[in-house]
């Protein structure tokens, strides 16, 4: 039978969301029988999974505005803006207003790494001091999703904005191995540090929240954006795909397709010097 339970935002569970279940559940019934805590086959049988629907596109700031103007529902206000990418213009001046509104040292660098590498929160979190190497102009990053089973990385160019940024960084960093962390005392923090940590996926996500929560880029729905953005950006001005990939850790076509969306005026573009 299909999913009538309800999930996040009053929504049914999805098929994807069921699928991971099932693996999980099939893993541990093959430990339990391999233990002797149970016999007999997976019972697989019968199970019917609903329908997936597909993700929206990513879209513009332009392109979402518009949808939301001829109508839609809050909840889908919700889902477009998930989808929502940046110009580099846009992106430059986010930057510029969250250097002025970081409450912490670290907010405004992590911002820029986001923006200027297209990595994701959890490898950022991962980040540590020597993988920034400023004399090669190559920056390190700590993977776990692209080699299943093994902790890898991959290397990505630092570019002059990002150096920049990181060098001042670092002369007011507060020590340890990670490369964004708080300093031992935080104003009105109750947690006590006796040494400077790395972040935690829940901090990360508050501080990007909190930053952009009385701003224009309040909409802006979590570090996944500045991802795709500078995925799409790439894609726009005609950067090998094989170097994307290589940057950002893509893997499969399906991503691909996924985050490799042309702005649209580059699309226009093409057509028009297609039919002239």
């Amino acid at each position: 039978m299909p999913s009538r339970e309800k999930g996040r935002r009053d929504r049914k569970i999805g098929a994807n969301t069921i699928h991971k279940e099932l693996v999980t559940f099939r893993t541990v019934w093959g430990w339990g029988c391999d233990n002797g805590k149970i016999t007999g086959v997976f019972p697989r049988k019968g199970v019917r999974l609903p329908k997936a629907t597909e993700m929206h596109p990513f879209q513009t700031w332009e392109e979402i505005e518009r949808q939301i103007q001829n109508g839609v529902s809050e909840l889908e206000h919700e889902d477009l803006w998930e989808c929502l990418y940046l110009s580099m213009e846009q992106i430059e001046k986010l930057l510029k207003d969250v250097e002025r509104l970081a409450s912490f040292p670290f907010v405004y660098p992590m911002f820029c790494f986001a923006a200027y590498t297209g990595a994701r929160r959890s490898e950022m979190i991962r980040s540590q001091v020597r993988d920034i190497d400023f004399e090669n102009k190559v920056i390190t990053i700590r993977e776990k999703k692209r080699v299943r089973g093994k902790l890898s990385t991959r290397r990505i160019p630092l570019s002059q904005p990002l150096e920049r940024v990181l060098r001042l960084w670092f002369k007011n960093h507060p020590g340890g191995p990670h490369t964004f962390c708080h300093h031992l005392k935080v104003a009105r923090s109750i947690t006590k540090r006796t040494e400077p940590i790395a972040l935690t996926p829940d901090e990360a996500a508050h501080h990007f929240k909190h930053t952009l929560s009385e701003s224009e880029w309040k909409v802006v729905r979590g570090w996944h954006c500045l991802r795709h953005s500078f995925i799409s950006n790439c894609a726009s001005k005609g950067i090998d795909q094989r170097m994307i990939d290589e940057w950002v850790g893509h893997t499969t076509e399906a991503m691909r397709r996924r985050y490799r969306h042309l702005f649209p005026s580059s699309q226009k573009d093409a057509m028009q010097m297609l039919f002239k």
